[in-house]
C-alpha cells in the first residue's frame, strides 16, 4: 500500500488561501453518492428541511468564521443556492445564542450585565458663571438622550417606571428582548443603514446587498459573542469594540477587495455613522418620552 503524502505546512497553507478566494479546493474531485442497504436509510435526508442542521447552514457557518467577506461577496454576485438566507441565518443563531445565554446566565446576572448607561444633570449642578445658554442646551440634550435610552431599556430600570403606560412599555420591551427581537429590530436595522451610508457612494452598493452584509456579520459577532459566554462559563457575553473594528476590517478587506488601511478606515466611517444613527433614535425616543409627559399631565 501506498503511504500517503504528507504535504508541508506551505502547501496547505496556500491551499487554505485558494479555498478562502474561491470557497472550494479546484483540485478536489466532487465525491460520488453511492447507494448504500440497510437501516442506514432509516436516517437519509431526516435533518435535511432543519436550517441548522442541513449542509447549507453547516457550509454558511464554517465559512463565516473562515472567510466571511469572500462568502459575503459570492452570495451578493448570486451564489445564493450554497449558503443559508442571511435573515434566515441571523433568526436561526441568535436563537441558538439567546438559548445558550439562558441557560449559563442566571436571569438576575444578565440584568445587571445589561444595565444601561445611566446619568442625570440639572441646572443645579452648575455653577452660577456656567449657567449659560450654551450649557443650558447640552443639558437639555443630555436629559433627553437619558431619558430616551431610559424610554428603550424600561425593563432594566424598573425604578423609573412611573406610569401605566411605561408598566406596559416595559413588558413589552422584556418580551422582546428575552427573545432577541431587539438585535435584529435595532443593532440589524442600525447596522444596515450605517453600511449603506458608507458604501452606497464610493462602492455603488445597493442596500439589498448592505442587508445581506450587515446580517451575516452580525452572524460573524455572534460567533464570538458565544465563544465569549462559554470561555467566561457565562459571566460576560459581550465583545470589545477593538475585536469587533478587526472583524470588520477583515470583512471589507476580503468582500470589496481593498488593502487593510483602506479597509480599517472604512470601518471607523461605518462605526461613526452607526452611533449617530443610534444617538439619532435615542434623541427621538427621548424627544417621544416628553412629548407622551407632557400630554398625559
Amino acid at each position: 500500500m501506498e503511504k500517503k503524502k504528507k504535504h508541508s505546512f506551505k502547501v496547505r497553507q496556500r491551499a487554505f488561501a485558494i479555498w478562502q478566494k474561491l470557497g472550494y479546493l479546484p483540485w478536489r474531485k466532487k465525491k460520488e453518492i453511492k447507494e448504500k442497504k440497510g437501516s442506514g436509510d432509516f436516517y437519509k435526508g431526516a435533518f435535511d428541511s432543519i436550517p441548522f442542521l442541513n449542509d447549507d447552514a453547516k457550509r454558511t457557518f464554517v465559512q463565516l468564521l473562515f472567510r466571511p467577506g469572500y462568502m459575503i461577496r459570492d452570495y451578493i454576485k448570486g451564489a445564493h443556492e450554497r449558503y443559508l438566507a442571511p435573515l434566515t441565518s441571523l433568526i436561526i443563531f441568535y436563537a441558538f445564542f439567546a438559548l445558550v445565554a439562558a441557560v449559563m446566565q442566571p436571569v438576575q446576572q444578565r440584568e445587571v450585565n445589561r444595565q444601561p448607561f445611566h446619568v442625570d444633570v440639572s441646572y443645579d449642578d452648575l455653577d452660577e458663571g456656567q449657567n449659560t445658554l450654551l450649557f443650558k442646551q447640552a443639558i437639555s440634550v443630555v436629559n433627553v438622550c437619558r431619558k430616551g435610552w431610559t424610554y428603550l431599556h424600561l425593563d432594566l430600570l424598573p425604578e423609573e417606571v412611573d406610569t401605566q403606560f411605561e408598566s406596559s412599555l416595559a413588558a413589552l420591551e422584556g418580551t422582546l428582548r428575552s427573545q432577541g427581537i431587539p438585535l435584529f429590530l435595532g443593532k440589524f436595522f442600525l447596522l444596515w443603514l450605517a453600511m449603506t451610508w458608507a458604501l452606497r457612494r464610493r462602492h455603488k452598493m445597493k442596500m439589498s446587498a448592505t442587508a445581506a452584509a450587515s446580517a451575516y456579520i452580525l452572524c460573524q459577532f455572534s460567533f464570538f459573542m458565544l465563544f465569549a459566554l462559554l470561555l467566561s462559563f457565562g459571566e460576560n457575553a459581550e465583545i470589545g469594540l477593538v475585536l469587533m473594528l478587526a472583524l470588520l476590517v477583515w470583512d471589507y478587506h476580503q468582500w470589496l477587495g481593498i488593502d487593510y488601511k483602506k479597509s480599517f478606515w472604512l470601518s471607523v466611517s461605518t462605526g461613526i455613522r452607526y452611533v449617530v444613527l443610534l444617538l439619532s433614535v435615542v434623541i427621538l425616543a427621548g424627544v417621544a418620552a416628553y412629548l407622551i409627559a407632557r400630554s398625559r399631565s
